[in-house]
């Protein structure tokens, strides 16, 4: 009577460990100029100028959409907008911004968060 008992148990403790899946870990990718042309310009992909409208109207990457890091009530429900599981490239003038926008949505449960560490600075310098 115990043996079936057991096999019972453990049959359903193998089953249920088998079932579980590990979450898959968030992170925060610094990228470079290059990497940015290769993996956003154009393709449908989620790219977020965090700078202000100001900075946005004086320039801006192709097919970025613009969410004001600076104002924050705003910032925190534009990124609600935003697909968690898919890939969110960030920049803003040189960094800091993008920066600090990558580690709250990596809070908020983002999970493939890509930094264009040169910002629009640097991508401007050279067209």
């Amino acid at each position: 009577m115990k043996n079936p008992l057991r096999i019972t148990l453990i049959s359903f403790c193998f089953l249920w460990l088998s079932s579980c899946q590990p979450e898959q870990e968030s992170f925060i990718k610094k990228i470079d100029k290059e990497t940015l042309i290769a993996e956003v310009m154009g393709k449908d992909v989620q790219l977020i100028d965090v700078r202000t409208p100001k900075e946005y109207s004086e320039g801006y990457i192709d097919d970025a959409v613009n969410f004001n890091f600076k104002d924050s009530i705003i910032f925190i429900n534009q990124i609600s907008t935003l697909n968690k599981e898919e890939s969110v490239y960030l920049y803003c003038r040189r960094g800091t911004r993008s920066n600090n926008a990558a580690l709250l949505l990596k809070s908020r449960g983002f999970k493939k968060i890509y930094d264009y560490t040169g910002g629009y600075q640097d991508w401007s310098a050279s067209e």
